[in-house]
């Protein structure tokens, strides 16, 4: 068994904990209009790596002395979950050889496969929530929020640990009226141990000049770190500190 691998990121440092390998599986079935890598929709591309779960471990291990008591191996995207035998595969060896897991996903993935032994051998999962409701989902992806509902489900009866993700672009989920709306629907979801607000940026722009795609979000300025700051606070007291409590 072979996975399709668009890059490998040997000292990711906002990927999950401590210094950790980014493995950007390659295929993604959404389209969301902040998107900054479209060179990873496509399953097939001339950028494809292809490395059996074995070959991948024996090359993060290398890795492994940066790592420390937190770092490990984070699969990322595109979606990883769109290629599931090989995911279950890799993090299962990873764990075998000690080395702490992560899966950065949107929950997106294959719709009869059952992800339980994926999250079994995961120790932490980065959930990109696009919107939070349907409609909205649908208008900023392009797909129906079905397959996501099924994963968050199945992540809250694992009890895995879940840092959320949401990306603040202005006209779709920034402003006060959208942050009330995202903590009322982070309140519904157990195991959250972060919230990271990730500001709106353009540096994918010209990777769809590269391919010849229109960029949605064209007039769509870029948030600086600072403007989501005070709303990130806000959420991991909200939700994080009377989690931890409650």
């Amino acid at each position: 068994m072979e996975g399709k691998i668009h890059s490998i990121e040997s000292m990711g440092l906002v990927d999950g904990p401590g210094i950790r390998t980014v493995v950007f599986m390659q295929g993604c079935d959404l389209r969301c209009k902040f998107c900054h890598n479209p060179d990873t929709w496509a399953m097939d591309s001339s950028q494809v790596k292809r490395m059996t779960p074995g070959q991948l471990v024996e090359k993060v291990q290398r890795f492994r002395p940066y790592y420390g008591q937190e770092g490990g191996v984070t699969f990322s995207g595109g979606e990883p979950l769109l290629q599931p035998e090989f995911l279950e595969e890799g993090l299962s060896l990873l764990k075998e050889v000690g080395i702490h897991t992560c899966l950065d996903t949107a929950g997106v993935g294959m719709e009869d496969y059952d992800y339980t032994e994926i999250l079994r051998n995961t120790d932490l999962v980065l959930l990109d929530i696009k919107q939070v409701t349907s409609e909205k989902y649908r208008e900023m992806t392009g797909k129906s929020r079905d397959r996501f509902q099924t994963f968050q489900k199945l992540l809250e009866k694992m009890g895995t640990p879940v840092w959320i993700r949401h990306v603040m672009v202005p006209g779709l989920t920034f402003g006060e009226a959208h942050v009330k709306e995202l903590e009322a629907y982070l309140k519904d979801i157990p195991n959250i141990q972060k919230v990271e607000l990730l500001p709106y940026h353009v540096l994918g722009v010209h990777k769809y000049q590269k391919l010849g795609i229109h960029y949605p979000l064209e007039n769509v300025r870029a948030v600086a770190t600072e403007e989501v700051a005070d709303w990130e606070r806000r959420l991991n007291q909200s939700i994080v500190i009377n989690q931890s409590t409650g």
